[in-house]
């Protein structure tokens, strides 16, 4: 089984005016309300893939059982714990010239809630994929990803890690299977810019690799995915031609695809294709993309710009 951890879910409220005013009444011309957060978009787009999963994580108040409505509406397990204060964030996002938006806080995690997390996740075998995205909230301790990683060493449990900074850094020496930053993230990693070209991403992976890494995976947005693999081979793609229309959950989409394809085939090279066929075809939307978007960008083709070569 694949499990999702989300600490912090949010209700995303997304709304589009046509002349935004501030301290002015606004009316809104479209309005959608979707379950939100990087571990939840994983398991969305991976029910659309034909992969099931479970979606771990906190909710609290009428927000969280609306964020966990949503979800098994949209045909997904949840098995998350309800906090006992506060409400689960509300963010609102307001699309007219520009966008603007306004994220909520989320509820105050106790100890205990958080031990009833480790529990489920002790029962994690070296079958089961578990996916770590995403911030923690500020009543989290920051070494939350850690404790999680050393908790699953006994078990073997494949770890998939897409967070910024010291959370994602301090975990690479409990190997996780997967990691995934975007090309800003990489080049920050190190003191640097965004890293645009693709010698210094690939040797930048590799030092993430050398600490401890399996494979790294890196988001490039409109230049497509670099894939540094467990077994020293590089792969590269090119994103499809389309309009950018929303980027939030692209990288998400990217990890679902790239799990999807990777369990389906065993195959690095076409894990990258299907992973970089989702994250495109989510960037292409509103939300995310469904089983029949990606199909299409597949049929389009995804361009492999340089096959299994091997760096080392």
């Amino acid at each position: 089984m694949i499990y999702t951890v989300t600490f912090n879910p949010s209700l995303d409220y997304v709304v589009k005016v046509e002349a935004f005013a501030v301290g002015e009444i606004n009316r809104t011309q479209v309005e959608n309300i979707y379950p939100g957060g990087k571990g939840i978009n994983v398991s969305l787009v991976l029910q659309n893939l034909g992969l099931q999963s479970v979606a771990l994580g906190f909710t609290a108040g009428f927000s969280g059982t609306e964020i966990e409505r949503l979800l098994q509406e949209a045909g997904c397990r949840c098995d998350f714990i309800r906090a006992a204060a506060g409400y689960s964030r509300i963010n609102t996002k307001i699309i007219s010239d520009s966008e603007t938006a306004l994220n909520g806080q989320g509820p105050q995690l106790s100890k205990e809630e958080l031990q009833k997390l480790f529990a489920k996740l002790q029962g994690l075998t070296q079958d089961d994929i578990l996916v770590l995205a995403g911030s923690i909230p500020a009543s989290l301790p920051d070494d939350i990803y850690e404790q999680i990683l050393e908790l699953l060493q006994p078990a073997c449990t494949r770890v998939v890690v897409d967070a910024t900074g010291d959370l994602l850094l301090k975990v690479l020496k409990y190997k996780p299977f997967l990691i995934k930053p975007n090309h800003e993230e990489l080049g920050e990693f190190f003191g640097r810019g965004p890293l645009l070209n693709e010698e210094d991403i690939l040797a930048a992976a590799l030092k993430l690799q050398q600490q401890g890494a399996r494979n790294v995976l890196v988001s490039r947005g409109a230049d497509g995915a670099v894939l540094l693999d467990e077994n020293g081979r590089q792969h590269m793609m090119a994103s499809p031609n389309g309009k950018l229309v929303n980027s939030v959950g692209a990288g998400d989409s990217m990890v679902a695809g790239f799990l999807a394809g990777y369990l389906k085939t065993q195959d690095y090279e076409e894990a990258l294709r299907l992973g970089v066929a989702a994250g495109s075809a989510s960037a292409f939307k509103d939300w995310l993309a469904t089983r029949e978007d990606i199909d299409e960008i597949i049929l389009q083709g995804v361009t492999n710009k340089k096959e299994g070569a091997k760096i080392r």
